[in-house]
């Protein structure tokens, strides 16, 4: 099945209680019915909080993809478009089916799938359950980012056509594996560092991966050989 958008969903940051404190979140995104211009770091009418951690040219737009709804529905309850914090809610495309660095026509504008979606303690916070961020984790149903190639005008439920496959094919799921899988993967790490299109965050990540399995190998012959 071709992917389909079903929604665009955007929202401004909101301070909310939390913890005895106050929160600045972007999380909450609701869907909109107009067009929406897409620039190099995000769609008009939204916004993220954190710009440590949220938004910018490697994270200009977060996909989620419906096909997972079913199942979270049944831990969650009934789900609305943007409940995960996404901007595009997209049906018929996973983490699976999506490769770093794979290049989409998104209405007028142009963009490249950049990096998986680290779920934070926020979204645990808009659906009052602590542990979801770790189960979204875990289970691999994280979506993924966009940036931008060319800007443009996203119209309501625009066309999302594939331009060009990575000629690595590093599925989003593999990459996800690879980061929080128990077993290193030297190998998987190595040919995902040579994906030119990978987030620097996500390259950073990677990279002392590698160092640290490449340490623990080295200490591992070296005990061999005393």
């Amino acid at each position: 099945m071709s992917p389909k958008i079903v929604s665009v969903n955007v929202g401004k940051p909101k301070t909310v209680p939390y913890r005895d404190k106050h929160l600045e979140t972007g999380i909450y995104k609701n869907p909109v019915s107009i067009p929406l211009y897409l620039s190099k770091v995000q769609l008009d009418g939204d916004g993220q909080a954190d710009l440590a951690v949220h938004g910018g040219p490697d994270k200009a737009l977060c996909v989620y993809s419906t096909d997972h709804y079913p199942y979270w529905e049944e831990l969650l309850g009934p789900l609305s478009f943007g409940a995960f914090g996404e901007n595009i809610s997209v049906e018929g495309l996973t983490e699976k089916d999506t490769c770093i660095g794979d290049i989409y026509e998104l209405g007028e504008a142009l963009v490249q799938v950049s990096q998986p979606r680290r779920p934070c303690f926020k979204l645990g916070y808009l659906h009052d359950n602590p542990k979801l961020p770790l189960i979204v984790q875990e289970t691999g149903y994280t979506g993924f980012y966009l940036r931008v190639l060319r800007e443009g005008w996203i119209t309501v439920q625009p066309a999302f056509t594939l331009v060009q496959r990575h000629p690595l094919g590093l599925s989003v799921d593999f990459v996800n594996v690879c980061k929080y899988g128990k077993t290193d993967n030297l190998e998987g790490y190595r040919t995902i560092l040579s994906n030119e299109a990978l987030a620097e965050s996500w390259r950073g990540s990677f990279e002392k991966k590698l160092a640290v399995a490449d340490q623990t190998l080295s200490a591992d012959a070296d005990r061999g050989q005393g």
